[in-house]
C-alpha cells in the first residue's frame, strides 16, 4: 500500500485558485508492485464517506487485486482528504462562506479530481472505476461528462434517477422503509413490542447518548438504517433485546445499548453525510428545502408508532434539520446546513443525451427492494444508458459489495467483459 495525496482546485471552473488536498490508497498484490496494472479507482458511498481501510485482501478487493493496481479514494472532505467537519469549517468563516465552500463538493467536483488524479498515476490512460451507492452515482456522472476517461465501469447499488428531485426520491423511500421494517417483524415478531416500549420510554423521558446525542423518538427510528444491509436485522434484533436495565429510578436505557445506538447514529465520522445529502438529487433551480422531513409528512403512519394499534416503523436514508440540534457533530454547522437547504441553481449532474450514445462498458448490480437506491428508478437509468448491462439480483442486500465482496465483482467483470 502507497499513500498517495493530491492538490486540485477547489473550483475546477478556477484552476488557478483555492485548491485542497485529496488523499488516496494505492493496493497492489504482493509481488505484483512492479507490474503494468491497469488502474481501478474506488468510489465510496456516501457522501461524505472515506473510502475503506482495508486489513488484507478482504471482500471485493480479493477479486480486484487480480487485475488491477487498485486506488481507494478519500473523497474531497473525508478521512484524510482536506477535512470538512464541525472542527475544520468554522476556519472558512461565516455559514454563508461555509455553505458556498461545500457546494463544490458533489459529484461533478468528485469526477473532476479523479480525472486530475488519473493524469497523474496513469500516464493519460483510462482506468476502472467501482462505485458503491453514491459511488456509482459519481460514476454515472463520470459517464455524463468525462468518459474519455474510463476504461469500463462497474457499479454495485448505485444506480441513481437521472431526473428525479428529492421529493421524488423520498417519495419512493418511506414505503419501502415501512416494508423493511415489516419484513424486520415478520423475522422477528417480538422486536415490534421491544421498539414501542423504547420509544414508549423516550416520549417520556430524556435520554442522551455518551456522544451527547439527544435521543428522541425520530432519531431512534433512525436505526432503521441497518436495515438495508444483509445482516442489519440481525444487528437490530440484538441490539432491541439489551435496550433496558433496572435503576433505582426504574427502567432506563442501558448504557451497553446507548452506546451501540450512538455507533449507528453518530455522524462524526462523516458530517457531510447529514450536510450534503439531498443535495446529492440536486440539479436545476429548486431548493431541497429539508425534502425528506416535509414528504414525511405525506406519511402519518410513521407518526404513530406509539399509540394503540399502529405499527411502530422505521426509518432509514433520511436526513431532518432537528439532526442539527440533536447530533453534536452537526449543531455547529446548523446554519451551513440550512443555507444549502434553501440553495438554489445546482448545476446538473448527468446528460442524458450523452449518456444515451454511451460507449464505456458498463455493468450494475440492482439489488431487489434496495432500501437506500430504489429499484425501480435504478432500472429506468439502466435502460437509458447504452450498453449498460446489468445484474439484478435479491442474494444480497445494498452491501453486497462488501458481504458478497469477490462473487459479487467477479460477476460485474463478467458482465462489462461480455463473458459467457
Amino acid at each position: 500500500m502507497t499513500d498517495h495525496f493530491f492538490d486540485v482546485p477547489l473550483d475546477h471552473r478556477v484552476p488557478d485558485g483555492e485548491h485542497i488536498r485529496v488523499y488516496a490508497r494505492e493496493v497492489v498484490a504482493t509481488r505484483r508492485e512492479h507490474d503494468e496494472l491497469p488502474w481501478l479507482v474506488y468510489l465510496q458511498g456516501g457522501p461524505g464517506c472515506r473510502a475503506g481501510r482495508p486489513v488484507g485482501r478482504e471482500s471485493w478487493l480479493d477479486r480486484a487485486l487480480e487485475d488491477y493496481r487498485v486506488l481507494l479514494l478519500d473523497q474531497r472532505g473525508t478521512g484524510r482528504s482536506t477535512p470538512a467537519t464541525r472542527q475544520t469549517l468554522p476556519l472558512r468563516g461565516t455559514p454563508a462562506e461555509q455553505a458556498e465552500y461545500l457546494a463544490h463538493f458533489r459529484a461533478d467536483s468528485i469526477v473532476r479530481d479523479c480525472e486530475l488524479i488519473r493524469a497523474r498515476l496513469t500516464g493519460g490512460r483510462p482506468w476502472t472505476v467501482l462505485g458503491q451507492s453514491f459511488g456509482g452515482f459519481c460514476a454515472v456522472t463520470y459517464l455524463s461528462y468525462a468518459p474519455e476517461g474510463l476504461a469500463e465501469v462497474l457499479i454495485t447499488g448505485g444506480l441513481p434517477s437521472l431526473d428525479a428531485d428529492a421529493d421524488t426520491v423520498y417519495r419512493a423511500a418511506y414505503p419501502r422503509m415501512e416494508r423493511k421494517s415489516l419484513a424486520h417483524y415478520a423475522r422477528y415478531p417480538g422486536d415490534e413490542a421491544a421498539a414501542r416500549r423504547i420509544a414508549r420510554h423516550l416520549a417520556d423521558h430524556e435520554e442522551v447518548l455518551p456522544d451527547g446525542t439527544l435521543l428522541t423518538v425520530p432519531a431512534f427510528q433512525q436505526l432503521g438504517i441497518l436495515l438495508g444491509t444483509g445482516d442489519g436485522s440481525h444487528r437490530l434484533h440484538y441490539l432491541l433485546e439489551d435496550a433496558f436495565v433496572d435503576t433505582v429510578a426504574g427502567p432506563r436505557l442501558s448504557d451497553a445499548f446507548a452506546e451501540q445506538v450512538a455507533a449507528v447514529l453518530s455522524h462524526a465520522d462523516s458530517p457531510l453525510y447529514a450536510i450534503l445529502h439531498e443535495a446529492i438529487y440536486a440539479q436545476d433551480e429548486r431548493a431541497t428545502h429539508w425534502s425528506a422531513d416535509r414528504v414525511r409528512g405525506e406519511y402519518p403512519q410513521f407518526e404513530r408508532g406509539i399509540e394503540p394499534g399502529a405499527r411502530f416503523l422505521f426509518t432509514g436514508e433520511s436526513v431532518h434539520p432537528w439532526m442539527l440540534r440533536t447530533h453534536p457533530a452537526l449543531r455547529p454547522l446548523r446554519h451551513t446546513a440550512e443555507l444549502l437547504a434553501e440553495r438554489r441553481g445546482w448545476t446538473p449532474l448527468y446528460d442524458p443525451e450523452r449518456l444515451a450514445r454511451n460507449t464505456v462498458p458498463v455493468a450494475a448490480a440492482i439489488y431487489h427492494d434496495d432500501l437506500y437506491v430504489d429499484t425501480a428508478h435504478s432500472l429506468r437509468t439502466a435502460r437509458a444508458i447504452a450498453g449498460l448491462r446489468t445484474w439484478v439480483t435479491d442474494e444480497y442486500e445494498h452491501d453486497g459489495v462488501r458481504a458478497g465482496g469477490r462473487v459479487v465483482l467477479d460477476r460485474l467483470l463478467r458482465l462489462v467483459r461480455d463473458e459467457a
